[in-house]
């Protein structure tokens, strides 16, 4: 039995794990996925958003704020890379500079701190090559970048150096109340839980209708990217917005903390929870609005593209409330979920406690975490020191990113653990590069069959049926 369970792995769920590790009662993370982090973190963004664009008076607007401020000291607790860039809203014309004033405003009645408009002539001083039509900005110094899956993957393992359990390949298809309990079922498995706290993402509306609660939808809007080579990571060094619209926030360019460049998302409602495909039409779409608010974009310098999936929720809003005893709701995180997420796991806990849930902080948790790129960020003279006592982190396994033996092994022996191609991939960047695994590859597999014990051609891309591989190509006959 459980004090309490956790519905959904992804940077929401484990940043409230987390928080709830601190205190003295058992936790459970229960992921539909074979990993962590493979839903909406995984492709976002990956921006913490400074709070001007929330509507005043709302929970987005109120934990975006909050968040963004706590965020810097819990990457640094967690090893996550995080950079303050700040970002800019460009306008083009009247129209826009009138909504980048609404925009001002907005931010200072929500607390965000250093807005104000820049003129054309301000923007080019920090920005050369912002578009030739932008003519206006507004300027939010507290907007930053970070790694969304690198947030999750270290705050559960946070969480699981506390004594968390984390249960992956659970997808939750029955919750049956039991008055004092919760008895929450998926195919072939079933847990134990006095209070549950819904983080489903898509699905969060279908796991609050186990519970029998019907008072809100959730609905997949599709947001397709494009990433470019690290050579183009520099054309800007501020988050480039464009005015939002009913949609969202429009195209952006940015930079990563790893030196690429981002650009996207699209924009579009669709019904299907599981529909992360790409097409031509949006590809193309990306570049020719990207281009307007940043010249000189290399189209050629794209490396990959790829889909994710925002929870859109019916009520405009997050939606965290308690409509049963027990039991959470933590839904519609749509953007600016990854800014809000520390906060919400403030929020969430102060909800449970006022819910009943005893919450009493143990002595002396554990609140940093050894960074995943550890060996990547140190010295030449750390590096030699960490190659003599072991020299697995001397032998460079993916060229493109520079990862080694060493930091996939780790990846693979540290909680919560890699077990698939995908899994070292967000763990370790490996894959990652100009060759996306073509070279690599191979020889993360042979560490995962060798480390998990299984067949070479059994290890997956991501889990199920994704076998990388189905048998040798020359056998030798003997």
């Amino acid at each position: 039995m459980y004090d309490i369970a956790i519905i959904g792995a992804g940077v929401i769920g484990s940043m409230i794990a987390r928080e709830l590790s601190f205190y003295d009662i058992s936790v459970c993370l229960v992921e539909k996925e074979n990993d962590v982090a493979t839903g909406a973190t995984k492709a976002n963004s990956a921006i913490v958003h400074a709070g001007f664009d929330a509507k005043v008076g709302t929970l987005k607007a109120k934990l975006n704020v909050r968040g963004s401020k706590l965020m810097p000291q819990i990457a640094e607790s967690l090893g996550v890379k995080y950079i303050n860039n700040g970002s800019l809203v460009v306008g083009f014309n009247e129209e826009d500079e009138s909504t980048l004033g609404e925009l001002l405003n907005r931010g200072n009645i929500n607390g965000v701190e250093g807005l104000k408009i820049l003129k054309r002539s301000e923007i080019l001083k920090i920005e050369p090559n912002i578009g030739k039509d932008v003519t206006c900005a507004l300027y939010a110094p507290t907007g930053a970048i970070i790694c969304p899956y690198d947030l999750a993957v270290s705050a559960i393992g946070n969480a699981m150096d506390n004594g968390a359990e984390l249960k992956c390949s659970f997808e939750v298809t029955e919750i049956e109340d039991k008055g004092d309990h919760y008895v929450i079922k998926s195919k072939d498995d079933r847990i134990l839980s006095k209070y549950i706290v819904n983080c489903g993402g898509v699905y969060s509306d279908k796991i609050a209708g186990l519970v029998g609660d019907s008072s809100f939808k959730v609905h997949p809007r599709r947001g397709e990217y494009v990433l470019l080579d690290k050579e183009s990571g520099g054309i800007v060094s501020h988050t480039i917005f464009a005015t939002p619209g009913k949609m969202g926030k429009g195209i952006l360019v940015s930079p990563t903390v790893d030196g690429n460049l981002l650009l996207g998302p699209t924009a579009i409602d669709i019904e299907d929870k599981d529909d992360k495909s790409t097409t031509c039409e949006f590809f193309a779409s990306i570049y020719d609005i990207a281009e307007r608010s940043v010249s000189n974009i290399p189209k050629n310098k794209t490396i990959t593209s790829f889909c994710g999936l925002r929870s859109v929720g019916s009520t405009g809003d997050f939606i965290i409330n308690s409509p049963k005893e027990r039991y959470v709701n933590v839904a519609g995180i749509e953007s600016p979920g990854l800014s809000a997420s520390p906060a919400i796991a403030e929020y969430v806990c102060n909800l449970l406690s006022k819910i009943g849930l005893t919450l009493i902080r143990k002595e002396a948790p554990i609140t940093t975490r050894k960074s995943m790129h550890a060996f990547r960020e140190a010295s030449v003279e750390e590096k030699n020191k960490m190659i003599r006592e072991n020299p697995s982190y001397g032998k460079i396994i993916c060229r493109c990113e520079g990862v080694t033996e060493g930091e996939i092994l780790d990846a693979i022996r540290t909680q919560p653990r890699a077990t698939d191609l995908d899994g070292v991939k967000r763990r370790t960047r490996s894959q990652m590069g100009r060759c996306q695994g073509g070279f690599c590859s191979p020889y993360i597999i042979e560490l995962l069959s060798k480390e998990l014990n299984l067949p070479y051609e059994k290890i997956t891309k991501f889990g199920g049926q994704s076998y990388v591989v189905t048998g040798k190509t020359k056998e030798k006959k003997r």
